[in-house]
């Protein structure tokens, strides 16, 4: 009998690098066979709510599990609610856990975490960083289902010379810190005045004007292309040579997991579960938050040698081999089965 799902998330169809997994979680689902439904594509925030909670009262006679994206800001209440109304119905919930910022959740919440979390049939963590964290709290229904991509949508570039040319790809929102990847430019720009950068996302909390301004100030060489799909970044990348990851808090980002699969030099913030994606100088560069001369540094030391930087590059390729969709199938078969 076919497995019927209802997926709970943001599916507004955004890029990779907005908070959204829905939408290519549900399509490699329903190639696996199963039969998925999803819901919100509302983008009025108590529309969206209404929506996601009719979705379960409307479907749960045949609904076999409900698959909820989880994060640790608002959207955690959304989470809370679907949960509670899951539990209404006897329904099996599943809650993936997305966000740098759950463990502040944890902590806040404790009550409303207990109540989610605690009656999940499961917690899928993508990596050991909110894994480890869960089990510390007591929370013994958690596994590892890492996040997912398809690596032929991502071709390796070998690279053998590394130029001065930096991506970032995130919304821009304060807590992604994008202010950061321009202080880097400037310093690069004092040694390599070829030096540029381009930025990639949508706007998300007015962060995007200050960086334009702070652009305008220091007459940056800066492209901000707004949002772009994943096969247009994708091929955007193959004119830079670095992948810049400049965030204050962080779980395991798809950008960073699709630029390693790109052949692009990560070089990130060393935050949240980054150090468990990224071994320090064997297939990335870590760097401390918020320090604009270390992740300069660390650039122009890989520039200044390039066999370093092919190394790294080509152990990132290896191991986002395990992020691939063909192997991470086998883990949700299991979890849903």
């Amino acid at each position: 009998m076919t497995k019927r799902i209802l997926y709970i998330g943001n599916d507004l169809q955004l890029n990779s690098f907005t908070a959204t997994y829905i939408s290519f979680l549900s399509k490699m689902l329903e190639r696996e066979g199963y039969e998925v439904k999803t819901a919100s594509t509302r983008s009025n925030k108590g529309l969206r709510l209404v929506e996601m909670l009719a979705m379960v009262a409307r479907h749960h006679k045949k609904t076999d599990v409900v698959l909820i994206d989880t994060y640790g800001a608002m959207n955690f209440y959304y989470a809370y609610l679907v949960g509670k109304t899951c539990d209404h119905y006897n329904l099996d919930y599943i809650p993936i856990l997305h966000g740098g910022n759950l463990p502040e959740r944890l902590h806040d919440s404790e009550s409303y975490s207990r109540k989610l979390f605690g009656n999940a049939k499961v917690n899928v963590a993508p990596s050991h960083f909110l894994y480890d964290i869960f089990k510390n709290k007591g929370f013994k229904n958690i596994k590892i289902v890492p996040n997912a991509i398809q690596m032929e949508n991502y071709p390796f570039k070998e690279r053998k010379n590394f130029r001065p040319r930096l991506l970032w790809v995130r919304r821009f929102q304060k807590r992604y810190n994008p202010l950061l990847a321009l202080k880097v430019l400037v310093q690069l720009f004092r040694t390599y005045p070829d030096a540029e950068l381009c930025m990639v996302g949508p706007d998300k909390d007015g962060s995007m004007q200050t960086c334009k301004s702070y652009v305008r100030k220091h007459k940056l060489p800066v492209r901000f292309t707004g949002k772009l799909e994943k096969e247009d970044w994708a091929e955007l990348s193959k004119d830079y040579d670095f992948f810049i990851n400049t965030t204050t808090i962080d779980n395991t980002p798809i950008s960073v997991i699709e630029a390693m699969s790109l052949g692009l030099a990560v070089v990130s913030t060393n935050v949240g579960g980054m150090p468990l994606l990224i071994a320090h100088e064997k297939d990335g560069i870590l760097v401390p938050e918020n320090d604009p001369k270390a992740m300069a540094g660390a650039i122009s030391d890989l520039i200044e040698d390039p066999s370093k930087a092919t190394d790294i590059c080509s152990a990132a390729r290896k191991k986002v081999e395990n992020f691939d969709w063909e192997r991470v199938k086998t883990e949700w078969n299991r979890v849903l089965n």
